[in-house]
């Protein structure tokens, strides 16, 4: 059976609309497109419903037929539960003269039934949806630095609290049960923050944690869960660096695990940590740092260097859904190169450029990416391009200059629908080409135009990418054994050329000694 086709949701000023992925990349005849301009559109986590906001629609992508839909003409947010059984709507929250105490603006409705399960007050925007577990057995939220726990998606009854000073954030581990919760809680007056992972429902005690993390410069914090849920990677970051030496402020990395183990993951070179990407296969992962041309580096479990991607005008890592594919890219105030790496080879597949591009994300087949200029980021040169990984453009759209593109959309499938291909590393053929980034020359002042180029001259220096594996570039990975007795050996002649030296050195003594009694015994004689 061939797998399916994913669709891609496209919003903007002329309405919203489902486009079939490649390769026929035409617009689908199931989904009739609603002209009028919508505020926020969202696929369940398996693809099947898609919904969007213009009073609430819920569709079936598959037929196009509508499953619900809610008179919430104000509601600008939405998200389904995993197992699609409650869509969660929020609108902004307001008061009136008559009602000071404003009207509970986050709902929880089910989806077979269309009623309110239950209506909250939240207020900020940030974090305003609930996490589920992905068997919706627990959903979490924080409620003035507090997390509730409610349990089969009962919310008139909280089964559990999370009793900690000021939680800030919280990050639900994916997969499946039990589940794990990862809290933030910043510092106060000389003491650290810190980072808890815990076990629900085991909150109890200090011993309870399964992992603590503590330390300092921490303004804010971001976790990301690796999909196995064995560990977490904490970037933290101040808004000011105090040295002075990034406009950026200063961000450290920490490596937490639910076996207790914890590190901060060394960065070799100096500056920000501009984004962190966990390998779908859960034992490595990417971080982009540094000065500009940022380093990228791939982390095993241990922290521990694997591979090296030098130096190059990066800002953000994805890895393909099925983990076998990387793609660096410098986007925002860069220039928009690509660079495509197979995983398993650590070898580059292309390098295509993506000028102005404000949104990145892989299709979940692995084959094909989408990039796309969207307002209000830039106003200009809206539209987006549907890329195989190889840097050919298979489809393109421009929006008219008076209409603006808001958000492109690919749709989720369940993890295991789209098998793994071997990488290619021909470029698939198209009509419109492919967009491989040229050259580009530094700038050198007129005196030195017409001079040979030397390293003084050039502005950075670059670093070439280097396998950081033990027994890489060929030579062969030597057991424990023949470790140990090379470093003994090692050991041995290091120890035999110290006492070379200390004898060179005792002789040398010796001599200067002679040559001072003999330089004594001349001036006796000569007085």
């Amino acid at each position: 059976m061939a797998p399916p086709t994913p669709h891609l949701a496209v919003r903007g000023s002329d309405g919203t609309f489902l486009l079939c992925g490649p390769p026929s990349c035409q617009e689908s005849a199931a989904f009739q497109r609603d002209e009028r301009q919508g505020k926020y559109m969202t696929f369940s986590s398996d693809g099947s419903l898609f919904g969007w906001c213009n009073g609430s629609h819920v569709i079936q992508v598959s037929t196009g037929d509508l499953v619900k839909s809610f008179d919430l003409p104000k509601t600008t947010a939405l998200e389904f539960s995993p197992l699609n059984k409650v869509l969660a709507t929020w609108q902004q929250y307001t008061k009136t003269q008559d009602n000071p105490q404003g009207e509970a603006n986050l709902q929880l409705l089910d989806l077979q039934t269309g009623a309110c399960i239950k209506a909250f007050y939240q207020k900020k925007v940030t974090g305003w949806c609930p996490s589920w577990a992905d068997d919706e057995s627990i959903t979490v939220r924080n409620v003035n630095n507090e997390l509730h726990f409610f349990e089969n998606n009962n919310f008139e009854t909280i089964a559990n609290k999370l009793h900690l000073q000021k939680v800030s954030e919280f990050a639900l581990s994916p997969g499946s049960q039990p589940s794990k919760i990862a809290v933030y809680v910043p510092g106060s007056k000389g003491a650290p923050s810190f980072v808890r992972l815990y076990q629900y429902p085991n909150f109890g005690g200090p011993t309870s944690a399964l992992a603590n993390k503590s330390f300092f410069k921490a303004d804010k914090v971001s976790m990301l869960w690796n999909k196995k849920a064995t560990a977490v990677l904490v970037t933290a970051s101040t808004e000011v660096d105090k040295t002075g030496a990034s406009y950026y402020g200063e961000q450290t990395l920490h490596y937490v695990a639910t076996n207790g183990e914890s590190a901060v993951v060394q960065l070799p070179k100096n500056g920000p940590i501009y984004d962190v990407s966990w390998n779908p296969n859960s034992s490595e992962f990417c971080v982009v740092y540094g000065f500009m041309p940022a380093k990228a580096t791939v982390f095993n479990h241990k922290c521990e260097s694997v591979f090296d991607f030098g130096t190059g005008p990066r800002n953000v890592a994805f890895y393909s859904p099925q983990g076998h594919i990387l793609v660096l890219a410098g986007f925002g105030n860069l220039r928009g190169q690509m660079e495509v790496w197979d995983v398993k080879k650590y070898k580059q597949v292309s390098k295509p450029q993506a000028e102005d591009t404000t949104h990145f994300s892989w299709c979940p087949d692995g084959e094909h990416i989408v990039t796309s200029t969207c307002s209000p980021r830039l106003r200009v040169s809206n539209g987006f391009k549907i890329w195989h990984y190889t840097g050919t453009v298979l489809y393109k759209h421009e929006t008219p200059s008076n209409k603006e593109l808001w958000e492109v959309l690919w749709q989720p499938f369940p993890s295991g629908t789209f098998p793994e291909k071997e990488v290619k590393y021909q470029a698939s053929p198209s009509e419109l080409g492919s967009t491989e980034a040229k050259p580009a020359q530094a700038y050198r002042p007129p005196a030195l135009r017409n001079k040979p180029q030397t390293a003084s001259s050039k502005l950075h220096e670059e670093e070439p990418p280097q396998n950081m594996k033990p027994g890489a570039a060929g030579e062969k990975q030597m057991s424990k054994a023949a470790l140990k007795n090379q470093k003994r050996r090692e050991a041995k002649k290091a120890a035999k050329q110290v006492q070379v030296l200390l004898v060179f050195a005792s002789l040398e003594k010796m001599q200067k000694e002679a040559q001072l009694l003999k330089e004594l015994e001349d001036l006796e004689l000569g007085l």
